[in-house]
């Protein structure tokens, strides 16, 4: 077994689609990034990495490249998933996305159901929260909007 975590920030930016998990989330911003800021598929594909020992999310996809400019994010995790699947198999998944607003719990459903066609393992493999910060801090103040997300690998048996 080996275990990752990850973790991302974004700051909201009006003029913007905001796009959490593959799930496009109806709100008047969106997240700013090189990529489409998608906060919690960077947060979960920092934490494949760290426990496939395959270091992170800037190395494989570089904010430098201009080939990653306005990618959707469900495809760096497509591309993520490939890496590891010939390896391990993901035995559990559990994120925390941290926004003021928008209200996020409605959207865990299909967050969940997102992350996991993605990633060719059940929805109950994933757990999602959402939470704010009451208030506090940058994500409090609704300038931005992070995510966690920690990943449990079992390395597969060859036979």
């Amino acid at each position: 077994m080996r275990i990752g975590i990850g973790y991302d920030v974004h700051r909201l930016e009006e003029g913007k689609k905001l796009v959490i998990g593959g799930v496009e989330v109806p709100f008047d911003k969106g997240l700013k990034g090189h990529s489409d800021g998608d906060v919690l598929i960077h947060a979960l594909i920092d934490a494949i990495l760290g426990a496939a020992g395959l270091g992170d999310i800037g190395e494989h996809f570089p904010d430098t490249d201009p080939a990653y400019k306005g990618i959707d994010s469900k495809l760096l995790l497509k591309k993520t998933m490939e890496l590891v699947v010939s390896r391990y198999n993901i035995s559990n998944v559990d994120c925390v996305i941290v926004a003021e607003k928008p209200r996020l719990s409605p959207y865990k459903g299909k967050i969940k159901t997102s992350l996991a066609q993605l990633m060719g393992i059940g929805e109950d493999r994933i757990n999602i929260k959402a939470k704010t910060e009451e208030g506090l801090g940058f994500t409090g103040k609704e300038e931005g909007i992070k995510a966690y997300a920690v990943v449990l690998l079992e390395e597969r048996v060859l036979t």
